[in-house]
């Protein structure tokens, strides 16, 4: 098990100044300055915290913020189409986001008291949140009380446990940390990651996703304000009916953005080859028809999956747009929910394809370590893997068939 790490500042002199934009051109440069380094990073196990330092002075975990509140003012549809981006540029650095854009949406963009007023303000100013949700006992994944526990103390709680799966967190400056009181209420706790007993361990082991640090973090006697704790309600976080949606639309839009960045070094691997096998069509492989039928089935590939994720992006658009007006947004979201299942299925697909047929555009040096092409499938797999798409397919047909509506909660 590695030791902790603690993050240290990020150099950011040169970063562009592209707060309040949701428009892909001001992003391009930043996104492409990012992507350079990827492969390399991934490949030596440097965790990206000067790319997380750029975008953080960049606002890009503000992007769903209003304007108004120092934000870009952002759409679902917008957002997705810049972590696909992203994504596209670094696998790892757009998952570190997803944590954070649950946490500011649930929290912080419309803030409903004075607590969420400041943590509206932290966003603004570049925060990002984290996340640790998930345990390792024997309780199925979701949908029940944590181990966790949010004791009280005094005015106050104290947390005390262990979750894993903390993807982002050791980037973060606070974190959001499911917890349930004694009496069996839950809670989202949102407090500073470098509060006295928080002890964040860089210990994920995954084929995927290196450098997230989706590893374990331990609360020891962890002091809570109560206004630091959100306990869940049917009009709140993650008691509000298919709340989770947004996440996992987030995960599937990672895994589009890996089936471009596929096609991209697709590209480069064939303009680069100098050399081909005897018994090619053509002596030079940039003019080999067969490896341009495999570069157009990753073009189409790549766009496919991005178009899925817009669509289901659009619909969670209307679920939230009718919530933020106040009408009854639940069936939107069940609709967003069951747009965002049938895209995971979709796109988790073309992507593992893109992963593996990248390789037909190259030699077996193609497989060297020290060019890490492998790294699209293995992140795809990785993430992929988060929730099966074998539930999501059955629980689409159930509905479709026998109108069983959706599972409402973790994973939908």
């Amino acid at each position: 098990m590695n030791k902790p790490v603690i993050p240290l500042p990020a150099e950011t002199a040169g970063t562009p100044a592209i707060r309040r934009s949701a428009d892909p051109a001001d992003w391009r440069a930043l996104f492409e300055q990012i992507g350079a380094g990827s492969s390399a990073r991934e490949r030596d196990r440097v965790l990206p915290f000067e790319a997380m330092g750029l975008l953080k002075e960049a606002g890009f975990g503000a992007l769903r913020l209003a304007q108004v509140d120092g934000g870009a003012g952002a759409t679902f549809r917008q957002t997705y189409k810049l972590a696909l981006d992203l994504a596209a540029a670094d696998a790892n650095v757009a998952h570190i986001f997803r944590n954070h854009f649950t946490v500011a949406e649930q929290y912080a963009r419309l803030p409903y008291d004075a607590k969420s007023r400041g943590w509206q303000a932290e966003v603004a100013a570049g925060a990002i949140f984290g996340l640790a949700s998930t345990e390792a006992g024997d309780k199925p994944a979701g949908g029940f009380a944590p181990d966790t526990r949010l004791d009280p103390d005094g005015d106050g709680f104290r947390l005390n446990g262990v979750k894993y799966y903390s993807t982002g967190t050791l980037f973060a400056d606070s974190m959001l940390i499911r917890a349930a009181s004694p009496d069996g209420r839950v809670a989202a706790v949102i407090i500073p990651t470098r509060r006295a007993g928080i002890e964040i361990v860089d210990d994920w082991d995954g084929a995927g996703q290196r450098l997230t640090a989706s590893g374990t973090t331990r609360f020891h006697h962890v002091r809570v304000e109560a206004d630091e704790a959100v306990f869940d309600s049917p009009e709140r976080g993650y008691g509000l009916a298919y709340s989770n949606t947004q996440a996992q639309l987030f995960l599937t839009t990672v895994v589009a953005g890996i089936t471009r960045g596929a096609l991209e070094d697709a590209i480069a691997l064939v303009k680069r080859r100098k050399r081909s096998f005897y018994y090619a069509p053509v002596p030079t492989p940039a003019d080999d028809p067969f490896l341009h039928q495999a570069v157009g089935q990753l073009a189409a590939n790549a766009f496919a999956a991005e178009a899925v994720i817009l669509a289901a992006a659009a619909t969670l658009d209307r679920a939230s747009d009718a919530r933020d007006r106040g009408e009854d947004a639940e069936p939107l979201a069940a609709e967003a929910a069951k747009a965002a299942a049938k895209a995971k299925l979709v796109v988790d697909e073309l992507a593992l394809k893109s992963g593996s047929l990248l390789f037909e555009t190259g030699g077996a040096s193609a497989t060297e370590r020290a060019v890490n092409l492998d790294r699209h499938w293995r992140n795809a797999r990785t993430i992929a893997s988060h929730n099966p798409s074998s539930y999501k397919a059955k629980a689409i047909g159930e509905l479709l068939v026998k109108g069983t509506p959706l599972p409402a909660k973790g994973f939908f």
